[in-house]
């Protein structure tokens, strides 16, 4: 379908959880084509919307809580995510988010049986809607930073799955949830660098956690064609974008 006038258009909602965690990637796609979207600090206190109507469209970031945390921002963040499809208005959940959309939608988010940070393969599914959302993409590297995952909601299409945690991603129709991070820009790679050492150090165990000059070292070769991947992603789910 084609995207309504720019001056037509409502806004993209864009949930931060984290002051490091913002739209990265997507901010430049969204920028360049001229798609208008607003930042919704939820680090920094702002309200959480209760009508999704008032969007085009809904993105979800990341953030080191849990979606199973007693979080005041939580419930209304559920509850506007079940608003959001009930009035079919598209989704996008990057870690964090692709949990908060799964839980809304009946599934569970647990701890993962071991947990990935840095640079790793995900082997795209062999099926009809993930090469539409993957084109030719078969296999990549992508950024993760999660111990948790989720399972599939009822009606979800599997999209992506990792040597340590199968559900990378899924769609459903015009929403789409990722446990990966394709946001991903080197700044904000040499930033969660700095955030996390220590978490980097307590997980070093972890057979999918990098070291901190690993993950530095294999970002000038990876994120070019992560961007890639991104752009065909994002590119996919604003077709679906709510007038």
């Amino acid at each position: 379908m084609a995207i309504r006038p720019l001056h037509d258009m409502k806004s993209i909602a864009v949930f931060r959880h984290n002051g490091t965690e913002g739209p990265g990637y997507l901010a430049h796609f969204l920028d360049e084509r001229q798609i208008p979207w607003q930042l919704i600090a939820i680090d920094a206190g702002d309200a959480v919307p209760q009508d999704a109507s008032a969007y085009s469209g809904l993105v979800f970031m990341g953030g080191p809580m849990s979606v199973n945390d007693d979080l005041p921002w939580i419930p209304p963040v559920l509850a506007l995510i079940h608003d959001a499809v009930a009035k079919d208005i598209p989704l996008l959940g990057h870690c964090l988010g692709g949990q908060l959309i799964s839980k809304a939608l009946g599934a569970a988010v647990s701890r993962n049986p071991v947990k990935e940070i840095g640079w790793g393969e995900v082997r795209v599914s062999d099926n009809d809607i993930a090469r539409s959302w993957f084109g030719d993409n078969q296999n990549f590297a992508v950024f993760h930073w999660h111990g948790e995952t989720f399972t599939l909601p009822q009606g979800a299409i599997h999209l992506l799955s990792s040597v340590y945690c199968a559900n990378q991603a899924y769609a459903i129709g015009k929403h789409l949830a990722m446990q990966c991070h394709i946001e991903m820009t080197a700044e904000m790679i040499a930033v969660w660098c700095t955030a996390g050492a220590d978490e980097v150090a307590a997980s070093s165990a972890s057979p999918a956690v990098q070291s901190l000059e690993e993950m530095q070292q294999q970002t000038k070769g990876n994120l070019p064609r992560l961007n890639s991947v991104a752009e065909q992603l994002y590119g996919h789910w604003v077709l679906g974008l709510s007038a």
